[in-house]
């Protein structure tokens, strides 16, 4: 058994120590013990749990049609199509600088004209960018980053809404279930789902022998989420469709976002932790490469690593659910000031450190933080952010995320150097944010 096979080992070994703790204790959570569970009628349990499954099930589909590409993004383009490593960087910087333009507009298309009408968009969009890798041309490449880019906004504001909205719209809470609880369980799902993707790409492109066969198995789980939406979701909105058929003008999201110091205090933060995130995603590859202390090291298993790395993030939304949700230790903001600080010390480890083993296990520290993340952020925004004007304000906070990825990018050099001043870069930013968080957020 090699290094990175007792790691996944070890790390499912812990989620799984985790999970036990969480589920089979038999102890409640201080909410669950305050509500008067006679008020709950079967039938409101029984409405819960089929949103909960229709909901959870189309979000592992359409995470799982991301995760699958994961391990393989760079290495398709760099490896196998044999691209410079500037032309590498421009493909990404093109996904998310289409990100970027189209953040708040998908928002405005997903609140005027239906969250459902813009996940299934999602699941056709992101499609015509998986099967942009089937045509060996760098312009085809690029137009499938521009639907690539597209569909992430998409997918991070459309989805998040649609479940927050008829989260709120049943009554999910008088049914016993916390938008906390959910958002905890979608992170552990993603980990799940991430790390069977992880391995089940590896086992693809072996069995294959092409980097894109991931990218044709992500497509056809985006035909199967983009049936069940289409027969089993219903539709809602946000204000300004309503305000299209009545008098009563919709509210103004650009000056709900810059007014509310919260809500400017989530784009800060979301623009350097996930911004952080996505250069870990473009730069992971190298870095371990670079950290090999042999010149003739064996190829490194991509795809086990990207579980490895998911395993982490699962056991950081483990830990949120045992912190946050069932023992209601700490409160999302302030793990969240937590949560910035450690990121920031495990980036900057793999700088300091010339180690594979120690770059590697910051990295999974690093991953750890992200899975602790989402739920933090997801609870928060579903807290500050109104309904009515909530996917467009998801889609703003994905604006200056996208700039700051596209401005790092831009600047790409080949060698370690480029590297090491983004990871320390983003270790200062996130220490900043930290602090700046502390100050204005708080549940």
């Amino acid at each position: 058994m090699n290094f990175y096979d007792s790691a996944f080992l070890l790390l499912v070994t812990g989620c799984g120590l985790l999970s036990w703790r969480q589920y089979y204790t038999g102890e409640k959570s201080p909410e669950e013990k305050s509500l008067n569970q006679s008020m709950i009628t079967p039938r409101a349990k029984a409405e819960a749990s089929q949103f909960t499954r229709l909901f959870l099930t189309v979000y592992c589909l359409v995470m799982g049609s991301d995760w699958l590409q994961g391990p393989y993004v760079y290495s398709l383009y760099k490896d196998q199509f044999e691209l410079p490593e500037r032309t590498v960087a421009a493909l990404f910087t093109t996904g998310f600088l289409s990100g970027g333009i189209s953040g708040y507009f998908v928002g405005q298309f997903a609140d005027r004209y239906g969250r459902k009408t813009a996940c299934l968009v999602f699941c056709i969009t992101y499609s015509i960018a998986c099967f942009s890798t089937l045509i060996p041309s760098v312009p085809a490449l690029f137009f499938g980053r521009v639907f690539g880019g597209l569909s992430t906004s998409l997918m991070y504001s459309a989805f998040e809404s649609w479940m927050v909205t008829e989260y709120h719209k049943r009554q999910m809470d008088k049914a016993g279930s916390s938008l906390s609880g959910m958002y905890g369980i979608m992170t552990t799902l993603n980990s799940i789902v991430a790390i069977l993707s992880g391995v089940f790409s590896e086992w693809l492109v072996n069995f294959t022998h092409t980097k894109r066969a991931p990218f044709m198995a992500s497509a056809a789980l985006l035909v199967v989420a983009f049936w069940i939406i289409l027969v089993c979701w219903t539709e809602n909105y946000g204000d300004s469709h309503s305000s299209s058929e009545s008098s009563t003008p919709p509210k103004d999201a650009l000056k709900t976002f810059f007014t509310d110091k919260r809500i400017l205090t989530l784009c800060l933060a979301s623009c350097f932790f996930e911004g952080s995130m996505y250069l870990f995603v473009f730069f992971w590859t190298p870095a371990l490469k670079a950290a090999q202390s042999l010149a003739k090291s064996p190829e490194l298993p991509l795809g086990m690593i990207f579980a490895c790395f998911m395993g982490s993030v699962m056991a950081g939304s483990l830990a949120f659910n045992l912190l946050v949700s069932k023992y209601q230790l700490i409160s999302h903001a302030r793990l969240l000031t937590i949560i910035f600080a450690t990121a920031s010390s495990s980036l900057l480890i793999t700088v300091v450190v010339k180690d594979e083993a120690w770059t590697f296990w910051s990295f999974c520290v690093f991953e750890a933080c992200v899975g602790m993340y989402w739920p933090s952020v997801g609870y928060l925004k579903g807290r500050f952010i109104e309904d009515g004007i909530r996917a467009r304000i998801y889609g703003m906070l994905r604006i200056p995320l996208n700039v700051f990825v596209v401005v790092a990018l831009s600047l790409v050099k080949e060698g370690p150097e480029y590297r090491n001043l983004v990871f320390m870069t983003c270790s200062g930013l996130l220490v900043s944010t930290s602090g700046i968080f502390h100050h204005y957020v708080s549940d």
